[in-house]
């Protein structure tokens, strides 16, 4: 089933035994490119891999099995390959990638309030087109080059997002991205989600470091979302990061206080007016005059869901500082 499979898509099987050195490599990236036309497609390898291991599996005592094992091993190859490539994916190695792909459009800059000289390139002035066809060249094909940045985008985003729920428009704008991959199957089509997804690469690598820019941690930086609201000051802002900042701090501080304390309606409550309390109090409160009291009630319910979803396990979760 493997070799109809890979027929369809002009791709043979024998081309891997046959082949030696690079040409063996050439020729396992050509059968992976082929399998990497779509997610649909990949899943069905997968698939019909884990079938034919079994099946071999089964028969491994019966005579004339070995004549099969060539082909067996072809398929192994293949099937760990693209596993390794998932494993593999990161963003930091693509932003890297684009870094030296690019590097007459790198300009140095300094993070404010780290210090920090952060390379950074203008996705602008990319040219696209020559690109695309390093990254064809480095991963064995555009729908190889494609699938790998979607792995790594899928592995980044999992991780913002369960640092930050209000991230989820990233995960939105992915999606409906994907869909339109797996859906137009041309090679404008494949170009354009190539562009595209570097895009949102870059766009995910700029969110990454609005913490640090922010004055902020990861964590902070959340509750600092879940508080704001549009139409703010400068005096207002800043006063809604010491709030982020100081709650959170109060909360760790709770927190320690209770084992298991999503399990117990006594603390669960104690947590929910301490926020609620917290962000009403004029001493560490939001901007009485920019929040009405139905904005904060809103608000603190936000923080207290945030908490009863990010901090369920505080005794055993690593935080931050």
């Amino acid at each position: 089933m493997v070799k109809g499979f890979l027929a369809a898509k002009d791709s043979r099987l024998e081309s891997i035994p046959e082949a030696e050195g690079f040409g063996r490599i050439a020729a396992i990236n050509s059968i992976k490119n082929a399998i990497n036309d779509s997610d649909e497609e990949r899943k069905r390898f997968e698939l019909l891999a884990r079938e034919a291991f079994k099946k071999f599996r089964a028969c491994v005592t019966l005579p004339g099995v070995n004549a099969h094992r060539w082909d067996m091993d072809a398929i192994n190859i293949v099937y760990k390959s693209l596993q390794e490539d998932r494993d593999a994916a990161d963003i930091t190695a693509i932003i890297r990638d684009l870094h030296r792909i690019v590097d007459e459009t790198i300009a140095p800059r300094t993070n404010a309030g780290s210090g920090e000289e952060r390379l950074v390139y203008d996705i602008s002035a990319i040219d696209f087109d020559a690109l695309r066809k390093e990254y064809e060249r480095h991963h064995g094909g555009l729908n190889s080059a494609v699938q790998n940045i979607k792995d790594a985008v899928e592995k980044r985003l999992a991780r913002m997002i369960a640092q930050n729920p209000l991230r989820t428009n990233f995960q939105t704008h992915y999606e409906e991205l994907v869909d339109t991959y797996n859906r137009e199957k041309d090679r404008v089509t494949i170009e354009r989600t190539f562009e595209e997804l570097l895009k949102v690469v870059k766009a995910l690598d700029d969110e990454s470091q609005r913490a640090v820019a922010e004055g902020l941690d990861e964590e902070s930086l959340a509750l600092f979302d879940l508080l704001k609201k549009e139409q703010l000051d400068k005096e207002d802002i800043a006063q809604i990061k010491k709030v982020a900042k100081e709650l959170l701090a109060r909360l760790r501080s709770d927190l320690q206080r209770y084992h298991d304390w999503r399990a117990r309606q006594a603390a669960r409550d104690a947590i929910r007016t301490q926020i609620h309390d917290f962000l009403y109090a004029d001493a560490t409160g939001l901007p009485t005059g920019s929040y009405t009291d139905a904005e904060v009630e809103f608000r603190a319910e936000r923080i207290y869901q945030h908490v009863l979803t990010q901090y369920a396990d505080f005794e055993s979760r690593t935080l931050l500082h």
